[in-house]
């Protein structure tokens, strides 16, 4: 988490960096700032400070080093329960799939998007109760 934050700070002082180099730049080559980059290079160093300054607090408030961090740690060590998952289920791909149309709907025609809804509100309802119906009905 350390190394994490110390990449992640140096990646925002490089964008701040290359913002300051490319304004110059801009202003040598063409007598005038460009805006579009410049914005651009400036949130890279923005965004990158956040996410260094987040991880930083991470670290501070988590009071040691985790098992990913260890170099004696086993693989075991780092292995949290993630939950129950139904490697069966066709819902997730049907869920994908309303998405998916919905996409489309906006690209293409803006009818499709009422039946992208019908199909995600068929999908999340199958996915919630499969365990309520069928085979694996508790």
């Amino acid at each position: 988490m350390r190394t994490n934050v110390g990449l992640w700070w140096l990646l925002a002082g490089f964008g701040f960096f290359i913002a300051a180099v490319y304004t110059v730049w801009s202003l040598i080559q063409h007598g005038g700032v460009e805006w579009v980059g410049t914005v651009a290079l400036v949130f890279l160093g923005l965004m990158s400070a956040m996410i260094a300054f987040y991880i930083a607090r991470v670290l501070k408030a988590q009071r040691g080093e985790l098992p990913e961090d260890s170099l004696t740690a086993d693989i075991d060590d780092g292995d949290p329960e993630m939950g129950e998952f139904s490697p069966w289920s066709w819902w997730p791909i049907v869920l994908a799939g309303s998405a998916a149309l919905a996409a489309v709907g906006l690209a293409v025609g803006s009818w499709l998007v009422p039946i992208a809804f019908g199909v995600f509100a068929i999908a999340i309802v199958g996915w919630v109760y499969e365990y309520y119906r069928g085979y694996f009905a508790r």
